[in-house]
């Protein structure tokens, strides 16, 4: 068998040339994809609106609680929604970090429910269930947001 000698080829071919200016062209005319401005102004405006819905429905929980049912319960669902807040913060901050700088979710914010059952047992003064049915009090500002959100959407419409 007989084989040439490779020889380095100085000059490229045209075509080479060619897909090369049209990927640099490419580029230079596409968005930036680490570019989040946009997105991450929309996301701060939606945990804004979230976090407003949250402490405006953890207020009229506790307001009704403190009507019907002793102090007692009232303070164990001030708690509980307290703790549902810094979970649902703890849980935005883990996901607006997603794609940046992390490739998943933290499990930092699962401490926060444990915390609560736990401080609930060692304080005689608060009670298990209005503590609970405050932390999950997020659950349902998020399920008010999003009816808001697809309202506005379909009256934009």
């Amino acid at each position: 068998m007989v084989s040439t000698p490779l020889q380095p080829d100085n000059q490229p071919s045209k075509d080479v040339c060619l897909d090369l200016e049209l990927k640099e062209d490419a580029l230079k005319n596409s968005p930036d994809p680490l570019s989040f401005d946009a997105s991450t102004d929309e996301y701060l405006l939606l945990q804004r609106r979230i976090f407003i819905v949250t402490s405006v429905v953890s207020a009229l929980a506790f307001a009704i609680t403190a009507i019907f049912f002793d102090f007692k319960a009232s303070i164990s669902l001030l708690v509980g929604a307290f703790s549902g807040v810094i979970y649902l913060r703890l849980l935005a901050r883990s996901v607006g970090t997603l794609g940046k700088s992390s490739k998943s979710v933290s499990k930092s914010q699962l401490l926060v429910p444990v915390v609560l059952v736990l401080a609930v047992s060692k304080v005689p003064q608060l009670q298990l269930l209005p503590a609970l049915l405050g932390f999950l009090l997020y659950k349902l500002s998020l399920s008010i947001q999003v009816i808001i959100d697809s309202r506005t959407q379909l009256s934009a419409d």
